[in-house]
């Protein structure tokens, strides 16, 4: 999966809108240059400010990430952290998630 929509907890205020979703894509090479692979698998807040700009739309800027609730920062994390995943590996945890339900 090259994209993941995600539903924000806590929707960030744009103007006169508010954003409640967002779209973030697999990052590449360019979008991750200055970028710790570590700081992001670790999930560091700094890590995921940083690249979250260059792969969400709408883009957000600096300002919105900042006033964004924590478990609207951790659920980006966890999808920038799951795209590092090989799709073989990704294929099988979601299949032994399923088994849970």
């Amino acid at each position: 999966m090259d994209t993941k929509t995600i539903t924000l907890e806590t929707p960030l205020p744009r103007g006169e809108t508010k954003i409640d979703s967002l779209t973030l894509r697999k990052p590449n090479v360019g979008a991750l240059r200055g970028v710790s692979l570590r700081a992001l698998l670790d999930m560091e807040a700094n890590a995921i400010a940083t690249v979250l700009p260059r792969i969400s739309e709408p883009c957000l800027v600096a300002a919105e990430i900042n006033t964004m609730a924590a478990p609207d920062l951790l659920q980006t994390g966890m999808v920038i952290a799951g795209f590092f995943l090989p799709r073989e590996a990704l294929a099988e945890a979601n299949a032994s998630v399923g088994s849970l339900t």
